[in-house]
């Protein structure tokens, strides 16, 4: 399930799309690069998270920079 894109669907970073980078027990982390960086990932209930077909490989997400780049390349780059 790691490297999974995956859209927020309650809290403050509501509609924002992130990426799966760890699981706990009860928890997912997810990060965006921008936002929730790698260093500080955000922990969510899996329910209040929208599964989408896509994921990203390993290297895609090893930096910041990189997966901001990659969540862009997909199409799923955040609006303003």
């Amino acid at each position: 399930m790691v490297g999974k894109i995956v859209i927020s669907r309650s809290g403050r970073d509501k509609d924002k799309k992130m990426v799966i980078v760890a699981e706990t027990e009860n928890y997912l982390l997810v990060c965006d690069g921008k936002e929730r960086r790698l260093e500080r990932p955000k922990r969510k209930n899996p329910k209040h998270l929208q599964f989408t077909d896509f994921s990203l490989k390993p290297h895609q997400f090893e930096t910041n920079r990189a997966l901001r780049k990659a969540l862009k390349c997909c199409g799923y780059e955040e609006e303003k």
